[in-house]
């Protein structure tokens, strides 16, 4: 136990964690300090350095659960009593686990030598031992002579396993449990165009190699220039800062920034030269922002599809080819309803792509109560006729549907929601046939996945189209968190994507990753209800496929390759 005055540097490991957290959380919306995720992977790194493997897994998970409680704090708006908060918790913590393990992984890996091997002895003076310890933690010291002993290049070497081990986790997270791809780490540099580009190759995972790279050498660089030994002596006046070895320098820092560089100023060149096109289509989007609560409450469907009818006509004062309602507008597609819609597409001669509920019996059903039911989204010609509908394919986990409720049946007592609906099994195009023009339509957060909107996307799509309610989280940073992800589904795709929001963000990006036309209400919110008419180039069909779009995640699962293979190394050196 150190004596009292007495400064233990390994009791700021926590404190350390959780300001890294933090500054990850400010990096992405509402904060948007971008510049802050290239610092807080690397002092992550740093708040365990010098830790046992279990310290360095429970650092890593209180910098990630301090980042996830601050990031989705959003949860707490949900209008349910009690639930947000669990809800808000368990989330955290489960994302939390990718960050300890990231940080486990990467100290196992760090390179090591014959010279800090024999460093990692203990001391044969108990009391020298305990001397020393009064000042510094003997794994620090320990950890600053490893450091120390390593070579440039497998400094270097490190810090590109530790960037491909952060895409190997995110790869995963994307699809474990049916998949979480929120605030992917690239996606906090969703105003950084010129970066973005990189992404129609290697999908948003080369934006999050980058920033892992780059800041776990800034990390290397400054734990090298500032790392102290301890000499052997008697007297803690004899342990003095070293001066820096020769192979300490900029190189390791020079060369992820170069890399950086090359990524912007390529991106630069794509962005303004790209052609110009003389095809547009002009689509009309109605944001009623409806209140959660009211969606919830059959006495109110009347009056709010009312509401909805009387604001669409409104809209439809302009000239448009696409009228658009987002998910959970339409309160019910009963015999009115489709009545009242169906009308309104022939009266204005527009077609018409909206969200509603899709019921339908079961295989094998034996009464018309046996169904199934799905998130859907339609679409009616001008005619008023029903030409197309697609079924949502990735569900909300407690929002959308109860995982392993038929087995552990206790489960839906921590959701509000009371049944479920089933995952759809295509990736269905509207084809808009008079104009010639190929939508991919996408429901909720499905614009989060970068492997699943791949799927929606191929060489005659001219556009996607996602309808989403956000309304459940009032007016927090869920909607700007959810268009940031969304921005690179535009880049990977190198087709436009508009999006048709219940209470923002709607607007569209263009296939560069540029946010063209968010919706303000007349307070200058994007919360409010209105409309917006967009007017969106068309690339000429077909479109140049990008890579990412044509071969998807190669460079993610060459990561995931590449860290396995990493961490199964070097757990049989170990064990040799």
């Amino acid at each position: 136990m150190s004596k009292p005055g007495s400064t233990s540097l390994s009791r700021l490991r926590y404190p350390l964690a959780i300001g890294a957290g933090l500054l990850l959380a400010a990096a992405f919306p509402n904060l948007n300090i971008a510049g802050l995720a290239w610092i807080a992977p690397g002092l992550m790194l740093a708040a365990a350095l010098g830790g046992t493997g279990k310290q360095s897994f429970r650092v890593g998970f209180v910098a990630g659960f301090a980042f996830w409680l601050a990031s989705l704090y959003w949860l707490l708006l949900i209008p349910v009593t009690g639930y947000p908060i669990l809800a808000w918790v368990a989330l955290a913590a489960y994302n939390a686990v990718f960050q300890a393990i990231w940080v486990w992984l990467c100290w196992k890996c760090f390179p090591s030598s014959s010279r800090s091997s024999r460093r990692e002895e203990a001391p044969s003076d108990p009391a020298h031992a305990s001397r020393i310890t009064h000042q510094f933690d003997q794994s620090l010291l320990t950890s600053a002579a490893t450091m120390q002993d390593t070579t440039r290049l497998s400094r270097l070497r490190w810090s590109l396993l530790c960037a491909a081990l952060w895409v190997a986790l995110e790869m995963i997270r994307c699809r474990f449990l049916s998949g979480f791809p929120w605030s992917l780490l690239g996606s906090s540099q969703f105003q950084m165009t010129p970066l973005l580009q990189i992404s129609s190759i290697t999908g948003v995972y080369g934006v999050s190699f980058l920033i892992v790279w780059t800041s776990v050498s800034l990390f290397s660089a400054v734990g090298m220039l500032c790392s102290r030994r301890g000499k052997e002596a008697d007297s803690l006046n004899q342990i003095t800062l070293l001066r820096p070895p020769r192979h300490v320098g900029g190189y390791e820092v020079f060369v992820p920034l170069l890399a950086v560089a090359i990524v912007f100023a390529t991106g630069y060149y794509h962005i303004t030269h790209t052609p110009e096109t003389t095809r547009s289509i002009r689509l009309t989007s109605i944001q009623p922002s409806i209140p959660q609560t009211d969606i919830w409450n059959p006495a109110e469907n009347d009056k709010r599809f009312n509401q909805l009818l009387a604001l669409t006509e409104r809209a439809l004062s302009n000239q448009t080819d696409v009228l658009l309602w987002p998910e959970a507008a339409l309160p019910e597609l009963n015999d009115v309803s489709f009545a009242a819609i169906t009308n309104l597409a022939a009266l204005h001669k527009v077609w018409f792509i909206f969200g509603a509920d899709d019921v339908v019996l079961r295989p094998g059903a034996t009464n018309n109560h046996d169904v199934i039911y799905f998130n859907g989204a339609w679409m009616l010609s001008p005619r008023g006729l029903i030409t197309d509908n697609y079924h949502k394919r990735r569900l909300v986990i407690f929002g959308e549907y109860i995982p392993l409720v038929d087995w552990l049946p206790f489960i839906k007592w921590f959701t509000p929601i009371t049944g479920g609906f089933a995952s759809g099994t295509n990736a269905t195009q509207f084809h808009l046939r008079d104009l010639d023009v190929r939508t991919a339509p996408l429901i909720c957060f499905e614009d989060c996945f970068p492997h699943g909107a791949r799927e929606h996307v191929n060489d005659d799509t001219d556009l996607m189209i996602n309808l989403t309610n956000d309304g459940w989280f009032g007016e927090g940073a869920e909607q700007w968190q959810h268009l940031a992800n969304a921005v690179f589904r535009a880049v990977e795709n190198g087709v436009p994507l508009v999006r048709s929001c219940n209470n923002g963000v709607t607007c569209w990006v263009d296939p560069q990753g540029r946010i063209r036309d968010p919706f303000r209400d007349e307070h200058g919110t994007i919360y409010g209800p209105g409309f917006a008419t967009f007017t969106v180039p068309l690339s000429p069909t077909p479109h140049q496929p990008t890579f990412y779009n044509r071969q998807g995640d190669v460079f993610g699962w060459a990561c995931v390759a590449l860290a396995s293979l990493a961490v199964a190394s070097r757990t049989i050196r170990r064990r040799n």
